[in-house]
């Protein structure tokens, strides 16, 4: 079953759209019942988006929504998703993917804020940039991300995997700034370069393939590593001593000074 949900022009296009109710197991019930919220008023999902259903399914994992259009303002697509996939065209809104368990969104444009935020599991691929807080927890909560798998092929911003308790995140190009901070467990890939990793970390494994600026002087040297993808020589790190952490980091070249 495929729905192709086209986003229809609107005379105030930066008015954000909070769409939580765009989900694969939503749409194995007609979609006129669907809601989201313009501002502050409740619309009829029909008033947003043009709607087009191919094919049926009888669960979930049979279902595929295609997000077609400027889709840059609509916020929360996939919250709680569990089971089918959904394609963005362009770029997508906030908190794409929160608390996602299971399934697949695919973004072939750039995303805001917070992409993946807390998922528990599932798979996130990112083509574009994603902005600050991807794979991180929400202002105030302990745990990013506890499962499942999030990449992105361009940057992404400040504090990308801010509380990483488990799963993995890949990022194809650099980093902001304190990526991993608070990180518990999981893993951590940074193909570029970023400042200030992984401070207060307590586990997990983070590797840097950049340059680091900022390098945090509480992270004890523990020997080299062989990146086994390409041959590189890495250094380690153990740390962050100031919080009795145990991580680990993975860097390829650094300074101290940003």
């Amino acid at each position: 079953m495929r729905v192709i949900l086209s986003a229809r022009p609107r005379k105030n296009p930066f008015i954000p759209v909070e769409a939580e109710g765009i989900v694969p197991a939503r749409f194995l019930q007609p979609a006129e019942g669907i809601t989201v919220a313009v501002g502050n008023r409740d619309r009829p999902l029909t008033d947003v988006f043009e709607v087009a259903i191919e094919g049926t399914a009888t669960d979930a994992a049979g279902v595929e929504v295609v997000l077609r259009g400027d889709t840059s303002r609509v916020k929360r697509v996939g919250e709680y998703m569990e089971a089918g996939k959904i394609r963005v065209e362009r770029d997508i809104g906030m908190h794409c993917g929160n608390f996602m368990s299971g399934g697949e969104i695919e973004i072939l444009g750039n995303a805001d804020g917070w992409l993946g935020r807390e998922m528990r599991g599932g798979r996130i691929l990112c083509h574009g940039n994603a902005s600050h807080y991807c794979g991180s927890g929400y202002r105030g909560e302990k745990h990013g991300m506890r499962g499942g798998y999030l990449e992105v092929k361009g940057d992404a911003g400040d504090f990308t995997a801010e509380y990483l308790a488990g799963g993995e995140v890949i990022i194809h190009g650099n980093c902001g700034d304190m990526p991993g901070v608070e990180m518990k467990a999981g893993t951590l890939t940074i193909m570029g370069s970023c400042s200030r990793p992984c401070g207060n970390m307590t586990g997990g494994t983070c590797t840097i393939l950049g340059t680091v600026a900022g390098m945090l002087p509480t992270f004890r040297r523990a020997g080299t590593a062989m990146r086994e993808s390409g041959g590189i020589s890495l250094t380690r790190f153990e740390g962050d001593v100031a919080n009795r952490g145990k991580g680990t980091i993975f860097i390829r070249d650094w300074q101290y000074t940003l």
